[in-house]
């Protein structure tokens, strides 16, 4: 392929630029808007804000970036669905 006289062609080794790479935790772990929680969990948005707004705080644990921007992460939510699941023909013990 001929090279174009305008792109140096030096090849030192690094990337043009510095390449940000966020920790293995963020990219492993995506977060989720309410939305996304509630389409995931299949019920209505309204009954994941109500689980954030009760006192003490129900549902999933949530991360508040600001009044309006709330999100989830993926491990906390399989986290938390994990605590409720129930095996067949075994007894959760009370609290």
């Amino acid at each position: 392929m001929p090279q174009d006289s305008a792109i140096p062609t030096t090849d030192t080794g690094a990337p043009p630029h510095p390449v940000e790479v966020a920790p293995a935790r963020l990219r492993a772990s995506p977060l989720l808007t309410t939305e996304e929680v509630a389409r995931l969990l299949r019920v209505d948005p309204s009954s994941v804000r109500r689980w954030r707004a009760e006192q003490p705080p129900q549902g999933p644990p949530f991360i508040r970036l600001s009044e309006r921007v709330v999100l989830y992460d993926t491990g906390d939510l399989q986290d938390w669905l994990d605590e409720r699941r129930t095996a067949p023909g075994t007894r959760r013990r009370a609290a």
